[in-house]
């Protein structure tokens, strides 16, 4: 895996999670620069997603728990964020936004995960 990329997915979804925690602190629903933010996050997700299954058809294998638990977390984490963008396209107000804050949260906690495996931490279990 490419560590930069992994950090950088990281911190821009922590990043997302500060901008929408704080706006539904302000009691406003998301907006259209909050789905931006959620498209910036998806497309550097999804650059990761490609990255590594490209690494994995080259014989390159996650040195933790193996390679199904690497690649369930691989496809979870571009998930995260089109799943909470369409419930906070329902929900029009500061829950949206604290939603999407939620998942983005989320997203960065599977990216610690992700490398955890990779790298064959024992994920603290």
């Amino acid at each position: 895996m490419l560590t930069p990329l992994t950090v950088t997915v990281g911190v821009t979804a922590l990043l997302l999670a500060l901008w929408c925690g704080y706006a539904a602190l302000r009691d406003q629903p998301v907006k259209d620069w909050h789905y931006l933010g959620m498209a910036l996050v998806l497309l550097l997700a999804l650059a990761q997603l490609v990255i590594a299954l490209a690494q994995l058809s080259n014989g390159e294998r996650p040195a933790g728990e193996g390679t199904a638990v690497f690649v369930s977390y691989l496809v979870s984490i571009p998930l995260c964020l089109p799943v909470v963008g369409v419930v906070a396209l329902g929900e029009r107000s500061r829950w949206g936004s604290a939603t999407v804050a939620a998942g983005a949260l989320v997203l960065a906690v599977l990216q610690l995960r992700l490398a955890d495996v990779w790298s064959g931490g024992t994920g603290g279990g």
